[in-house]
Parts: C-alpha cells; structure tokens; sequence
C-alpha cells in the first residue's frame, strides 16, 4: 500500500497477522479538548493466503442492522478459521452511529455521498477519503451494509452497479448476490453525480468489487431483518472462501434471489407537498404506472381535498416512508423494475 496523504491514524497494523482491535483516529478540536480524536472502531483478522474483504455498517448512523451484525461477528471470527483478511468498521460515519443520525452531527453530511472525500475537507469528507483510499484500496472485496434507517422500511436486497461492458465480473457479481440469498436484488446505476459519490463507486475506482445491501429499517432492529442481515454475511464471507465458521451457513436456494432492475426512470416517488401521507400500496406490492401509491392530507386546512399520488413506473414496491409527516421533496417509495427471464 503506497503512503496517502491522510491525517485519519490506525492504532493497529493492517499488515499484521492475527486479530488486531483499535480505532481509526480522527484527529477534531473541539471546545472541551483541544487535541479531541474521533475514535472510530476497526478490528482486522488476518491469517492465509486469501482475498482481502472489507464489511461496513454505520455509513449511516440511523441504520442499526449491519452495526449490531458486524458488532457480533468481531465476536465470532477467530484467525485460525480465516484464509486471508477480513476488516470490520461497524460504525464507520462514527458521529452519526453514535448520535442515531442519518447525517453526521459535526458537518451534516451523509457519508454515502461524499465519496472520494477530501483529505483537508470536514471528518465525513476525511472519513470517506480514508474508506476509499486506504481501506477500498487494500480490499478485494468490499461489503456495505445499510437499511432504511429511521426515515424508511425496506425489503431485504442486495444492491449493485452491474458492469455492461466485463462479462466476468458481470457474472461473479451475479454469482455472489444469488449466494447471499436474499430474496431481491437491485440493480443500481453507476453512473451520475449521485452514483459516483456512493460506497460501490468508491470501491469500484479502487478496482475492489464492492456490494451493498438494506436489511429493514424503520429506525429499530427487528428479529427478522437482524437475521437476513446475519445470514446474509456469513454466506458472503462463506462464498469468498475468506472465513469458515464452526457452524456454516446453510446454503442459499438456488434460483432464490429475483433481480430488479433500479436504473430506469421514475421509480422514485417523492412528495410535491407537505402534509401527513397515508400509504396505499404496501411492500412486496407489484404495481403500474398510474396506480395510486397514496395520499397526502392537510389537518391544517382539513376541507383542503387531499392530494392523490401514483406510480409513475412499473414495478414492485422495494421501500417505504415510514413517518406520516412529510415535506415536499421527501421521498415515499422506491420500486424495483423486474428483469425478463
């Protein structure tokens, strides 16, 4: 790993072998000490000759599955079972897991958009400068796992920037989310100012092939999701060969997980009003284009008629707002276009 201009610093040795816990230091004065560190927590295990495999969680701090999995995995692994190196950072926007914030309280930024980062900019920015530079360029395989946090309730999906123009890659990719074995998968464009700003992107121009995933949401930790969540990882690291646990994963079902294709227009429905929004369709719901997603009400002015909102898209329902209250611009639903056999 070459040296990289970054003021972020490693209490533990990437290189060594063994199981190594520390924190990434990130050097922020503040009014009670001047001389303040973020500490954000990192353990490595390392033993063999296989792939290098980053897992992340808390990229959002509202999103607790991947923090709590992650949490129990550092737990878990012990070095002798593992051939090559797995690097865990479950909280890796730490301000933001720390405060239950989607964005962080320090800059109000939300990591997941601030890829490639800054190395002089504010810690999100030098957060997801490190993640990039530093961490992606170590790994050959890069996990991020997410949820719909405190704002929305997603179904269980793996997400990934699929590659039109590699056939290989397109098909180890396809092989990886099918062992995962979650029951959808999303297919996200890799393109834009959004998408190149996002963690798949960043691993991407890293030349690390990197997934993401949304186990649940709705600002908790529920039993299932916890378990898709679990689940899902242990067969991920499974599958690379970088970690054999003393119980493996059951096997996912073949032809188990149903692509979605996420890269078409309108599939996002937003709010063009403020007002408290009643939901119509439910997830897992298989919708058309003009079908009615809900409404939106106005208690405010209550013989106000209510504004009807529809589906400008064909397809199935992925995520959902969960708070009634809504401001214009606030997003309400996600679908997911099926792929043709």
């Amino acid at each position: 790993m070459s040296e990289l201009l970054s003021s972020i610093e490693p209490t533990i040795d990437f290189s060594a072998l063994g199981e190594h816990k520390g924190f990434l230091n990130l050097p922020h004065s503040i009014h009670r000490s001047g001389s303040h560190n973020i500490p954000i927590p990192v353990v490595s295990f390392k033993n063999g000759t296989g792939p290098t495999v980053l897992l992340t969680a808390g990229v959002h701090g509202d999103e607790y599955e991947g923090q709590v999995t992650l949490t129990k995995l550092v737990k878990e692994i012990t070095p002798d079972r593992v051939n090559g190196q797995i690097i865990i950072v479950p909280m890796t926007n730490f301000p933001a897991a720390k405060a239950g914030l989607r964005t962080s309280p320090i800059d109000d930024l939300n990591l997941n958009r601030e890829f490639p980062g800054d190395p002089f900019g504010t810690p999100t920015r030098q957060i997801a400068h490190y993640v990039e530079t530093v961490l992606m360029e170590m790994a050959d395989y890069a996990f991020d796992i997410h949820s719909g946090g405190s704002s929305s309730h997603y179904l269980t999906t793996i997400l990934f920037q699929g590659s039109k123009t590699d056939e290989n890659k397109q098909a180890e990719l396809t092989k990886m989310v099918e062992a995962i074995g979650a029951p959808y998968a999303l297919e996200l464009p890799s393109g834009g100012v959004k998408g190149s700003r996002a963690s798949m992107s960043a691993a991407a121009r890293q030349g690390t092939i990197g997934i993401s995933a949304e186990f649940g949401g709705s600002g908790t930790v529920t039993p299932e999701s916890l378990e898709s969540c679990e689940v899902g990882v242990r067969r991920y690291l499974s599958h690379l060969g970088v970690w054999t646990p003393e119980t493996p994963p059951s096997v996912a079902k073949p032809g188990g997980t149903e692509f979605f294709n996420g890269t078409i227009k309108n599939l996002d429905v937003h709010a063009e009003l403020s007002g408290l929004f009643e939901p119509v369709a439910k997830l897992g719901d298989r919708v058309e284009i003009g079908q009615t997603a809900g409404f939106l009400h106005h208690p405010d002015t209550p013989w106000q008629v209510a504004e009807e909102i529809k589906f400008e898209a064909t397809g199935v329902v992925m995520s959902k707002r969960i708070p009634g209250l809504v401001e214009r611009g606030d997003g309400l639903f996600k679908l997911g276009a099926p792929v043709a056999n």
